[in-house]
C-alpha cells in the first residue's frame, strides 16, 4: 500500500496513506475543532497556505456538492484526516472528498492519529508542516520545511481576491448599499447581506477610497481572509480614510484586525489559533453569549478594561472569547456614546453553522439607518 509522509517543522514525523492528490505540499499546520462543516472549511480562503488537521476522526461521509462551497475552489495548502469515509452517502453529494482534494491538486494523508497531533499543536504551537506522497525520507521532507515560508509576515489578500469588481443585488426592496473589500470573502456573507437589502458592490482587495466612494456607499465592509495584519498597509490606509469620512464600518474576521490597526492597536501571532464552529464568545455590549464560527491565527492587542480615544471616537472590546479572553470583537463610539462602526473576530456568515451570530447583520443595518 501507498505511503504518505508528514513532518512538523521541529522533526515530529507521522506516516499514513495519501488522500487527494499525490504529491508534496507545504504550509502553517493548524487543527479545526469543527465537526462538521468540512467543505465549507476547504472552500474558505481564509486557509490558504494552511494544512488543516481535521480533529473529527470520520471526515467525508456526505461527500462534496455544488450548492456549499463558499469560493470557486479548495484553498488549504494540504489536509490531514484520520479515519476518511469509504463511500460518500447524501442525496446532494455529486463527488467524493478524494475525488475532489485529487481534482484540485491539494495534498492530503490519511490514517494519522490527529488525536496525538492535535495536542503537539496545542503544546508546541501552530508551525510549518510538509506532507509528500513522493518522499521516503524524513529528514529530506524536514530541510525543505524549514526552506518553506512561514505565515508571519505575508501578505496574502491579494492571491485570494476578486480580480474584478462584482455585484450581489438585494433580495426583495433595496434599502442599503454597501462597499465590500474582498479579502477572502465567503460566499455566504454578501448572501447574508443582500437578504437584508442590501445592494453588495464586492471590490477587490486593492481598491482605493476613490473606488469605494464610486459606489455611493451607506456603509463599508472588509472580509475575513488570510495572513498576517500586521503586514498590511494598503487596506488600513482605504479604512482610515472611510473612518475619516465618517462612512459606518463593519469588519469581520480579518477585517477586525485590519480595523484594530487603523484604531491604532497591535496585533500578534497566536500560538494556536482558534478554528472550528464550536467557540464560546460573550457579547459585552448584551451580556448574551454565542457559539461561533472562527478561523483566525492573530488577534489584536486591545485593553479589555477600559475605552481607548482615537482620531476617530472612543474605541473598545465589544466581544470576548471565553475559553482565554482574546479580543474577538471592537466597536467604535463618537462623544455621545453613539456606535459608528464595529467588526468581530469571528464569522457571523457561519457556513456552516452556528448561527447565533447573525443579528451582527441587522446591527450592521441598523447602523446605517442611524447614518442615514
Amino acid at each position: 500500500m501507498a505511503e504518505a509522509l508528514l513532518v512538523l517543522e521541529d522533526g515530529r514525523t507521522f506516516r499514513g496513506e495519501p488522500f487527494g492528490a499525490e504529491g508534496e505540499t507545504f504550509g502553517e499546520a493548524v487543527f479545526s475543532t469543527g465537526m462538521s462543516g468540512y467543505q465549507e472549511t476547504l472552500t474558505d480562503p481564509s486557509y490558504h497556505r494552511q494544512v488543516v488537521v481535521m480533529t473529527a476522526p470520520h471526515v467525508g461521509n456526505t461527500g462534496m456538492n455544488d450548492e456549499d462551497p463558499e469560493s470557486s475552489r479548495i484553498w488549504v495548502a494540504g489536509y490531514v484526516v484520520r479515519d476518511p469515509a469509504r463511500v460518500p452517502s447524501s442525496w446532494r453529494s455529486r463527488r467524493s472528498l478524494d475525488d475532489a482534494l485529487r481534482d484540485q491538486g491539494v495534498v492530503g494523508i490519511s490514517g494519522v492519529d490527529t488525536r496525538a497531533l492535535t495536542r503537539h499543536l496545542r503544546e508546541r504551537g501552530a508551525m510549518r508542516v510538509g506532507i509528500s506522497t513522493v518522499e521516503t525520507d524524513p529528514a529530506a521532507l524536514l530541510a525543505r520545511v524549514k526552506e518553506s515560508a512561514e505565515m508571519t509576515g505575508l501578505e496574502l489578500a491579494d492571491e485570494v481576491t476578486t480580480s474584478e469588481p462584482y455585484v450581489v443585488p438585494a433580495v426583495g426592496e433595496k434599502r442599503f448599499t454597501v462597499a465590500a473589500v474582498d479579502l477572502g470573502i465567503k460566499s455566504n456573507t454578501p448572501r447574508m447581506m443582500s437578504e437584508r437589502g442590501i445592494e453588495v458592490h464586492v471590490l477587490p482587495a486593492v481598491s482605493t477610497i476613490d473606488d469605494v466612494l464610486a459606489v455611493q456607499p451607506d456603509g463599508l465592509f472588509f472580509s475575513n481572509g488570510p495572513g498576517d495584519p500586521a503586514a498590511t498597509t494598503h487596506q488600513i490606509e482605504l479604512l482610515e480614510a472611510a473612518l475619516q469620512r465618517g462612512i459606518p464600518y463593519f469588519g469581520i474576521c480579518f477585517g477586525n484586525q485590519l480595523f484594530g490597526r487603523a484604531l491604532g492597536f497591535g496585533t500578534y501571532k497566536l500560538k494556536y489559533g482558534h478554528r472550528g464552529i464550536n467557540q464560546p464568545v460573550m457579547d459585552r455590549t448584551t451580556g448574551r453569549v454565542e457559539v461561533t464560527a472562527h478561523n483566525h491565527g492573530f488577534a489584536v492587542d486591545a485593553p479589555l478594561d477600559r475605552p481607548t480615544t482615537t482620531p476617530y471616537g472612543e474605541a473598545s472590546v465589544s466581544h470576548i472569547c471565553l475559553n482565554d479572553n482574546v479580543v474577538e470583537g471592537l466597536e467604535l463610539r463618537d462623544a455621545d456614546g453613539n456606535l459608528k462602526s464595529f467588526s468581530v473576530q469571528y464569522h457571523p456568515e457561519a457556513a456552516a453553522g452556528p448561527h447565533d451570530a447573525a443579528y451582527l447583520f441587522d446591527r450592521f443595518c441598523e447602523l446605517m439607518g442611524d447614518k442615514a
